[in-house]
């Protein structure tokens, strides 16, 4: 069995740690007085996805939770417990669904093998599999067929963001809350709004 050295990772943590606190004494003692993001991310647990190599990320700027195939269910106390903290108490006013192409989730939902407990999970794509059907029966290459289902899923959690009860009474209190639909493609390293391409697409 390979032996894997995670001690690297703390070497790189003491460096990195260092860099930072040469460059700006109060870097640290400044991030012990609290967080004020700019906005709430929910990312894929995807490993290659990380929202902070990806989009540059500094500590303190994006508030992120992230589960497989970012998803939003309304039976998940945990995400709205986030979200809720996001809105109320960080004052977030901006929220990003963040998905990926090659996502694993969305594959095992769409190939719809028995996958164990994952299976509870995958239900809530297979929702969007079931809403869209006709739409991704059109598409005829499978890769392509993925990738939209991709960017499906990923504008279906801003629907259901927006039947949560925090969302709803923000709404009511005259806080608006800006909806984000961000998809990355490893075949680019780019990050794609699909708002905005949808936007774009109409004009055409």
């Amino acid at each position: 069995m390979c032996q894997i050295n995670l001690n690297k990772y703390l070497d790189h943590n003491k460096d990195w740690a260092k860099k930072l606190f040469d460059s700006n004494n109060n870097y640290f003692s400044d991030l012990t007085e609290g967080q004020s993001p700019i906005a709430m991310l929910l990312g894929c647990s995807d490993s290659r996805v990380s929202p902070s190599k990806v989009l540059g990320i500094d500590l303190g700027e994006l508030f992120i939770h992230r589960n497989i195939a970012n998803v939003v269910s309304h039976s998940d106390l945990n995400f709205l417990s986030v979200m809720q903290y996001a809105v109320e108490n960080l004052g977030i006013r901006n929220i990003i669904v963040y998905g990926h192409y090659g996502c694993g989730g969305i594959k095992a939902a769409y190939e719809n093998k028995s996958n164990g407990l994952l299976d509870n999970w995958l239900a809530n794509i297979k929702d969007v599999i079931r809403h869209h059907k006709d739409e991704l029966n059109s598409i005829q290459d499978e890769a392509e067929k993925l990738n939209k289902l991709v960017e499906l899923n990923v504008l279906e959690q801003i629907e259901n963001i927006k039947q949560t009860s925090i969302y709803k009474e923000a709404l009511e209190m005259g806080i608006e809350i800006k909806l984000h639909a961000w998809v990355f493609d490893f075949s680019s390293g780019l990050v794609h709004d699909l708002k905005a391409r949808r936007e774009l697409s109409m004009q055409e």
